[in-house]
């Protein structure tokens, strides 16, 4: 997966993913395949997260320097 998706997206396939995970019915190749994707899935995740929360902060010291 070397293309970004909408967080909302990503999550819902990772939730996809874990399900089948914890099913156990899938072979072992399927299994590594889909915990790869799955590890991008969380990275891509943790990164939109971090620039959701930058951009929350460059808000608010906007917001807090033009009540000042």
């Amino acid at each position: 997966m070397e293309k970004k998706i909408p967080f909302k997206q990503a999550m819902s396939k990772l939730e996809e993913i874990v399900a089948t995970l914890e099913k156990n019915e899938i072979e072992l190749e399927e299994a590594i395949s889909l915990f790869e994707e799955g590890l991008q899935l969380v990275n891509q995740c943790d990164q939109q997260l971090k620039g959701f929360e930058n951009k929350v902060q460059e808000l608010l010291n906007s917001y807090q320097e033009g009540n000042s």
